[in-house]
């Protein structure tokens, strides 16, 4: 069924394409929302993602997957963007706040939530920031992040191995355990 849609996607059918983006819409907006911290830019990007895939939709391999297909352009519209932000100040308030809380069952806003992703994130490097993403929060494959970000699985360990290092560092210098 799939790949009727899309091949009426590369024969010009919007009406196929809608469903196209009401299909992977969430999947994208998960993965901007943790790279990017900010619910705006994650939309945005989103909607780049797919205005991209629509004008580049022939240029789309079907013996490879769709989704992440996607993923990759999402990826790469994310890097970009990050190349671009700054660190927020009051996202190290927020983080510091998080980490000396003594409730087990802490509840956090979007917002919150967004800051901690943000300061965790803000010393990996951007390769290193994609292949966590990828893999600990989106729960892909090591085979579909090296399609993605189109590095080995060397690279993809090692990637991975220092952002969590880095990551479990930072909780450990504000106290959280």
């Amino acid at each position: 069924m799939e790949s009727d849609i899309l091949q009426r996607c590369r024969d010009g059918d919007k009406g196929a394409f809608r469903w196209v983006v009401q299909t992977y819409q969430r999947m994208l907006f998960s993965l901007a929302l943790k790279m990017l911290a900010d619910e705006e830019d994650a939309k945005d990007v989103v909607q780049e993602a797919f205005i991209r895939a629509w004008q580049n939709i022939t240029d789309y391999d079907p013996r490879r997957s769709f989704s992440t297909w996607l993923y990759t352009i999402a990826s790469r519209l994310c890097l970009d963007r990050l190349r671009r932000q700054k660190p927020q100040p009051q996202d190290e308030q927020v983080l510091a706040r998080f980490a000396s809380e003594t409730d087990t069952e802490r509840t956090l806003e979007n917002s919150e939530w967004m800051s901690i992703v943000r300061m965790l994130a803000a010393e990996l490097s951007e390769k290193q920031r994609l292949v966590f993403t990828l893999c600990q929060l989106e729960g892909l494959s090591s085979a579909e992040v090296e399609e993605i970000t189109e590095m080995d699985a060397r690279q993809v360990k090692s990637n991975l191995y220092v952002a969590r290092q880095a990551i479990r560092k930072r909780l450990i210098d504000l106290g959280y355990e």
